[in-house]
């Protein structure tokens, strides 16, 4: 069985549903099969969103994403700094040596 992305609507609706089947008398694994999910993936989906409303997984999903791109953008500034403290360096050094020479 090939892999499917589920977007955080679908996985909400699936939890929901899944909500109302032990209930109905039905055990975690015919859960699971009914929404052709693993039981694992089914206990991940309940730690992330489960008690989430819709509006709130999307918000959620925003919010991780402009974090990854926050992050990519410290790692970014960290790396042209530690460049620019190495080239100033060195300039120092050759400012230095060249006044040695003089």
């Amino acid at each position: 069985m090939g892999r499917k992305r589920h977007t955080p609507e679908q996985i909400i609706r699936k939890l929901r549903e899944a909500e109302i089947a032990p209930a109905q008398g039905q055990t975690t694994a015919e859960v699971a099969r009914k929404l052709s999910i693993t039981e694992q993936t089914y206990y991940r989906w309940r730690k992330e969103f489960g008690g989430l409303r819709l509006d709130q997984a999307k918000r959620f999903k925003e919010l991780e994403k402009e974090n990854a791109r926050l992050k990519r953008l410290v790692a970014d500034q960290a790396l042209d700094n530690a460049i620019l403290k190495e080239v100033t360096s060195a300039k120092l050094l050759t400012l230095t040596w060249s006044q040695r020479l003089t």
